[in-house]
């Protein structure tokens, strides 16, 4: 690990050491957890992986349209306008 320092307003730091009491973790160990959420809510798929989430859900869900294969291109741009 490599140590850092940060500062908090303190409101932050009352938080921290609130969630700390009553969870027995390190105000470190609650930092690191909420940088790491952070980030991992900022990474966006790369091409492969939204091509392989996209294969994962076809075919998962309906419409409720009798005519989707056959409007495809209509329902698409109906969609796409908003």
């Amino acid at each position: 690990m490599v140590r850092t320092q940060v500062q908090l307003t303190q409101k932050q730091l009352q938080s921290l050491r609130q969630l700390s009491a009553a969870t027995g973790r390190s105000l470190a160990d609650l930092i690191r957890q909420g940088v790491e959420l952070y980030v991992v809510s900022q990474q966006r798929p790369n091409r492969d992986q939204q091509i392989e989430r996209a294969l994962r859900v076809a075919g998962q869900f309906s419409s409720g349209s009798a005519d989707g294969s056959l409007e495809h291109d209509r329902h698409l741009a109906e969609a796409w306008r908003g």
